[in-house]
């Protein structure tokens, strides 16, 4: 909220409220039949009370954000995501219906279509509204095992039928210390027997102290041969305000000193030649990728140097805009793992076909891809930020099998 000038919010309060006027508006065909006033009363005094739960929400964010305490602060955005999507895109997609609706009683006035578009917004209000909710309370920590098996020319056999278990911005921060959930997928983790464990960023969201206490449950993570870790752009504290640049590197000395502790292996613009059976691959790890407004930290070269003879890299990047910029067909790195973009937290999936309207922002947003003999695959991430929610976009735990393609 702190990015925004008081002249931006006062803009923003006034569309909210004007969406809310219209649709208040639309409303009352339907509510002609409703006989009691009680009920009336009742029903109007919900409607606006989102209304107005939401511009305070936004008016308390712009005046106190600075002063409110971080982890209040944190709950306290959280909140105002939830109630943003739950209560206006409802409203919005009726009021939309509806003007429709007298539009095209304007055109043609014989048209009966008027009459009926309330309750045909109304459905399709109320629709995404229980999407919302489901999105909120349920689908959140649902964590699901996506599946996938891949074959590449140049991977040793000795390391054919090993298996990478990949996870990506965790956010640890949102989930408000209650360690009891994530336990749930260190369960789902270990039970997938992996080689490697692989983070790929975005461990927080802002600050250190968010750690407190998780190293018992990260300790409980089990990987056959290693865990490696890279850093995502939340994991710099660039996103706070910092009264000293020394209180900043603390911070950030903090957190990699967690991973120490838990036994992950947190690669810096640093690779690593894992050998078996007198048989070599190559993991490379960078810090964060990024193109304005995210700073770029990678040194992809100085990581790539040690390992530049061997054939099978692979490669950790949190952001997926990486890929096309510095790796396919600039390097012959085969797998490159990421996340970032947490398929928006909302997207339609099914079977082959996806969509969410991140990818206008980021053309690999979630899942695989392919250009020649050489993959991406973006994590859609393990827990969330913002938004309280994960609406046909559910945490993931990716578990990746490779095999020689002899």
């Amino acid at each position: 909220m702190r990015a925004f000038s008081l002249t931006t919010i006062f803009l923003l309060c006034g569309l909210i409220f004007a969406v809310d006027l219209l649709a208040f508006y639309g409303l009352q065909s339907v509510m002609q039949l409703v006989k009691s006033e009680g009920i009336k009363i009742l029903i109007n005094i919900l409607f606006w009370s989102f209304t107005v739960g939401l511009i305070l929400s936004i008016l308390i964010l712009k005046i106190r954000i600075d002063d409110i305490n971080p982890i209040r602060k944190q709950a306290w955005i959280a909140s105002f995501y939830g109630l943003a999507v739950l209560s206006f895109i409802p409203k919005l997609i009726f009021v939309f219906i509806i003007s429709i609706g007298y539009f095209a009683h304007a055109v043609f006035p014989q048209t009966q279509l008027v009459q009926s578009l309330p309750w045909v917004g109304l459905a399709a209000g109320f629709l995404p509204f229980f999407v919302i909710l489901y999105g909120i309370f349920k689908t959140l920590y649902r964590f699901k095992v996506y599946h996938h098996s891949w074959k590449f020319k140049n991977l040793p056999q000795a390391f054919n039928g090993i298996r990478i278990v990949q996870l990506s911005d965790i956010h640890l921060g949102s989930f408000n210390y209650r360690y009891h959930i994530l336990d749930r997928a260190v369960l789902k983790i270990n039970h997938l027997n992996p080689d490697f464990i692989f983070i790929t960023g975005d461990i927080i969201n802002n600050f250190s102290w968010e750690l407190k206490g998780w190293e018992p449950v990260f300790k409980k993570l089990n990987a056959k041969k290693a865990k490696i870790a890279v850093l995502g752009n939340h994991d710099y504290g660039d996103y706070s305000k910092w009264n000293t640049i020394e209180q900043k590197q603390a911070n950030f000395e903090a957190l990699k000193s967690f991973y120490k502790e838990v036994g992950v292996n947190l690669l810096l613009n640093q690779s690593l030649s894992i050998t078996q059976n007198n048989e070599t691959i190559a993991l490379i790890g960078i810090e964060n990728w990024g193109k304005y407004p995210f700073k770029n930290y990678a040194r992809l070269e100085q990581a790539l140097q040690p390992v530049n003879n061997i054939p099978f890299k692979i490669l950790l990047s949190h952001d997926p805009t990486h890929w096309e910029k510095e790796i396919v067909k600039k390097t012959d790195i085969a797998l490159m793992l990421s996340g970032h973009t947490h398929g928006m937290q909302a997207a339609f999936q099914f079977r082959n076909l996806k969509w969410s309207p991140i990818k206008y922002k980021y053309k690999h947003w979630a899942g695989k891809y392919q250009k020649g003999e050489q993959l991406l695959y973006v994590n859609r991430g393990l827990g969330w930020l913002g938004f309280p929610g994960r609406i046909g976009v559910r945490p993931e735990i990716t578990c990746i099998e490779l095999t020689a393609d002899s």
